[in-house]
């Protein structure tokens, strides 16, 4: 009798890189999306995108979580709408803060949005971390953006 040959196992397939390497990631709610979209980012982001996850984490307890539009978005707890998302560039990582014009500081990056403000996060340069926290935390108690 003649055995068949095992067959490795199936690898999952690695999601597709839009431009400026943004993982495409289909959308959902939870932790499992958020860390599938984090797992597919390319090269020194995806250290970014861990570290950006555990410091909102840690900032906003039962924080809310999903990707839409290729992009990882949070919510407060008791809140509709979200207040936090990042996605990936060529050369930076771009985290939105959909309520920054009210934020103190004012984060660096205008948008065409009167409201929200970014921050760009470079490989390279300085992140300030400190900063980030006290403007999650701001940004957690103002009213979400609703999507």
């Amino acid at each position: 009798m003649i055995k068949p040959k095992p067959q490795p196992a199936a690898q999952p397939a690695k999601p597709v890189l839009l431009s400026g390497g943004n993982p495409q990631i289909p959308k959902g709610e939870g932790e499992a999306p958020v860390q599938a979209y984090i797992a597919a980012m390319p090269g020194w982001k995806q250290d970014i995108g861990r570290r950006l996850d555990a410091l909102i984490v840690a900032a906003v307890p039962g924080v809310r979580k999903a990707v839409k539009w290729n992009s990882p978005f949070y919510r407060a707890p008791g809140q509709e709408g979200w207040f936090i998302s990042f996605h990936c560039f060529n050369k930076y990582v771009k985290v939105t803060f959909f309520r920054g014009l009210s934020l103190s500081p004012v984060p660096p990056g205008e948008s065409k949005s009167q409201d929200t403000r970014y921050l760009d996060v470079r490989e390279d340069a300085a992140f300030d971390e400190a900063q980030f926290v006290a403007w999650v935390k701001q940004a957690s108690r103002l009213p979400g953006e609703k999507m």
